[in-house]
């Protein structure tokens, strides 16, 4: 997993909870390298996994709400600092239905070694977008956030279903149906 997901994620614990907690957590997570992430380093997935574990020990908030709310949090720093990717979207639709053919590949460019998703999108009607996350990872709680981090950033009344679905071989998979709310 990419460094800039773990930096993002310190810089979080650190702007709502305090340098305090994230030394707390660091320290609890007993991380290979004591924290010391760089943004475009690549690291193991689980010690991402550690530190949100021990945020939920140290505020008793449960990990899938620690994550969906790290989610959210990482869109809205991907639009400041990538605004290239948002430029030709002009909505949740526009911007989630180029994830994997326009998004990703410029992610690829800038880390090459980045393990992406993989999240096709289907058009089911003008109002309605499917979303199908599969990762060996398991993350369907911070593509849940992103996608919430995307209605909000483009502020539009728009309704998520969620659905978990049986593992395919090592991959977690998870479909979201989106539809906008009628007026």
């Amino acid at each position: 997993m990419k460094g800039v997901v773990f930096t993002e994620f310190m810089e979080l614990v650190e702007s709502r909870m305090g340098l305090d907690m994230l030394d707390r957590i660091i320290t609890e997570a007993e991380l290979p390298n004591d924290g010391a992430y760089t943004s475009v380093g690549t690291y193991d997935h689980a010690e991402l996994v550690r530190l949100v574990m021990a945020l939920s020990n140290a505020t008793g908030m449960p990990i899938p709400a620690l994550i969906h709310l790290f989610g959210q949090h990482l869109f809205q720093r991907f639009s400041e600092s990538y605004p290239m990717l948002f430029q030709d979207a002009h909505g949740v639709f526009d911007f989630l239905s180029r994830i994997d053919d326009v998004i990703h590949v410029e992610v690829r460019k800038l880390y090459p070694d980045a393990e992406l998703p993989s999240l096709p999108c289907s058009r089911l009607s003008p109002n309605e977008l499917e979303l199908l996350y599969s990762s060996p990872r398991g993350f369907a709680d911070l593509a849940a956030g992103l996608i919430d981090g995307c209605i909000a950033h483009y502020k539009e009344p728009i309704q998520v279903t969620r659905t978990d679905l049986a593992k395919e071989g090592n991959l977690h998979r998870t479909r979201f149906h989106l539809q906008i709310e009628p007026a």
